[in-house]
């Protein structure tokens, strides 16, 4: 696609063109050695815990019943190694690795924990849950959107007409469910969101849940 079609009004594309039916299983990746202590990570790269290695196996036996056809994964560390275990168990390797789809980079915020934010900026972070702030100082703003929806674009010529999982992070998947017009629940690890992309552009489905 060109010029990034997806843009428009709450993702619509133009009617006039036959887009290919394509799902997208969104989750967030497995604990991070980060996640573990409260450290905001950004474009930060630690590993998964041993705790996070664990949310994808037992993730990957959940989806083993829902019909997939590749896993994608955010060029990080923490999404990756979640993509692999996934993947291996499904027998959908390899996985397929798109850099558009790392976390917001959060600037200032990296590798603090909520209460140094909360001191260094008072009330930024109740402003944040809400989405009425959506940069930290020195971090990506309304760029990050931007770089999201040139993903999927990506995706959707690469994978046209097929159901695909992708593991990414939180701030993706909470800032693609409130471009769409949902209201984003909390990030649990390997929870997420399924968009479909048909002729008029993507649109939210179900939130996933999963009890990793």
């Amino acid at each position: 696609m060109g010029g990034n079609l997806l843009r428009g009004d709450l993702g619509r594309l133009p009617a006039v063109i036959d887009w290919p039916p394509m799902d997208l299983l969104l989750v967030r990746h497995g604990e991070s050695e980060w996640n573990a202590v409260g450290r905001w990570q950004g474009w930060a790269d630690p590993p998964l815990t041993p705790a996070g290695e664990a949310q994808a196996r037992a993730a990957a036996a959940e989806l083993a019943g829902v019909e997939l056809d590749a896993v994608v994964s955010s060029d990080l560390r923490r999404a990756r190694q979640t993509a692999d275990i996934v993947a291996a168990f499904l027998d959908l390797l390899p996985v397929h690795v798109e850099a558009g789809l790392r976390e917001r980079n959060v600037g200032d915020f990296t590798g603090l924990t909520r209460d140094e934010i909360d001191e260094r900026w008072p009330g930024i972070l109740a402003e944040w849950r809400t989405g009425r702030v959506q940069q930290a100082p020195n971090g990506e703003g309304p760029e990050f959107l931007i770089r999201v929806l040139d993903a999927l674009d990506r995706l959707s010529t690469t994978f046209s007409g097929r159901r695909v999982l992708v593991v990414a992070h939180g701030g993706v998947i909470r800032t693609l469910h409130r471009h769409l017009g949902g209201e984003p629940g909390p990030p649990l690890h390997l929870g997420g969101l399924w968009i479909h992309l048909s002729d008029g552009g993507w649109r939210v489905g179900e939130v996933h849940r999963s009890s990793a």
